[in-house]
């Protein structure tokens, strides 16, 4: 199948780490279905793509908010969890039934309610909104 998402993962690197991105940011297929193996956990094309790209840079992975290892994923409550805030107040995830759609809606729960809404995008829409604003939050104010 061809690449869809993998392009626009790995220009993350430059963007906001001013560094090239090498093979080192991202995981091998066989580190990422040997860790879904053990997750017993099918994923979807763009999260497949995600982890081939950047599963193995921590400086975007640990940005704001934590990214689940592959071999951390799980289903629960009829969705494929994939990420937490740093309080696990909230957790992210993509509904099970759509997991063969390659680039699903992101959904988010409020671990104390257990309450599902969406995000109203999807996982590529998401995570590279989600990296704009973290990263425009960290840049200091310049001066006019």
């Amino acid at each position: 199948m061809a690449e869809m998402f993998v392009d626009k993962f790995r220009s993350l690197v430059p963007k906001y780490l001013d560094d090239q991105w090498v093979a080192e940011d991202g995981l091998t297929p066989a580190e990422l279905d040997d860790a879904l193996q053990e997750a017993g956990v099918e994923i979807p094309l763009v999260l497949r793509e995600f982890y081939l790209s950047l599963g193995g840079c921590e400086d975007l992975m640990e940005a704001y908010h934590y990214f689940w290892d592959p071999e951390e994923l799980e289903y629960d409550d009829g969705y494929l969890l994939f990420m937490e805030d740093e309080e696990e107040k909230y957790v992210w995830g993509m509904r099970v039934d759509q997991l063969d759609v390659p680039d699903p809606i992101v959904y988010r729960r409020n671990n104390r309610r257990s309450a599902w809404r969406s995000e109203e995008g999807t996982f590529s829409e998401y995570v590279l909104d989600m990296f704009d604003w973290v990263f425009e939050e960290l840049e200091p104010e310049l001066d006019s």
